[in-house]
C-alpha cells in the first residue's frame, strides 16, 4: 500500500530483529515481494488484448476461458512468475514435503552460494582499485 501511496525506498531487506541480525533467505523473501511491489505500481496493461475484447466474442456467454490460449499467456505473465511463493494445488505441495516459504528461500540461498561465479572485474578497474589499497597501507604506514 505504500508503494501505491508513492513511497519509493525499501529499507531493511533481509534485516530481522529490528536490524540486529540478517538473514539471506529473508533478503531473497522481500526480493520476491519487492518484485511484485514493482508490478503493481507500474500498473496492470488495460487494452484490447488484456480485456480478451476478441476472446468475450469469440467465446460467448455460454463457455469458459480457461482453456484459450490468451487466458495462459496473461496469466503467466510476470506477476505470476514466483520463485519461491507456493502456487500449486495443496495435494502437489504436500506431496513435495509441505515446506513453508521460509524453508524454498533457505534452500535457494544453499543454491546460490554453492553455484554462483562472480564476473570478473575488468583489468583497469582491478588495477584501480589494487593502487588504491596500495596508497591506503602506505598511508597507514602497513605497507
Amino acid at each position: 500500500m505504500t508503494a501505491l501511496g508513492g513511497a519509493n525506498q525499501i529499507y531493511g531487506t533481509g534485516m530481522i530483529e529490528s536490524g540486529v541480525s540478517f538473514d539471506m533467505a529473508v533478503l531473497l523473501m522481500d526480493n520476491e515481494w519487492a518484485r511484485m511491489n514493482k508490478f503493481i505500481i507500474r500498473g496492470i496493461p488495460v487494452n484490447d488484448e488484456s480485456l480478451m475484447v476478441d476472446e468475450i466474442h469469440a467465446v460467448g456467454s455460454d463457455e469458459d476461458f480457461l482453456s484459450r490460449d490468451l487466458t495462459l499467456k496473461l496469466m503467466r505473465q510476470e506477476q505470476s512468475l514466483v520463485e519461491l511463493h507456493e502456487r500449486r494445488v495443496r495435494e502437489e505441495w504436500e506431496m513435495d514435503g509441505s515446506t513453508d516459504l521460509y524453508h524454498r528461500a533457505n534452500e535457494k540461498v544453499k543454491e546460490l552460494l554453492e553455484t554462483y561465479e562472480p564476473t570478473p572485474l575488468p583489468d583497469e578497474v582491478r588495477e584501480e582499485l589494487a593502487n588504491l589499497v596500495k596508497e591506503h597501507e602506505k598511508k597507514m604506514g602497513v605497507a
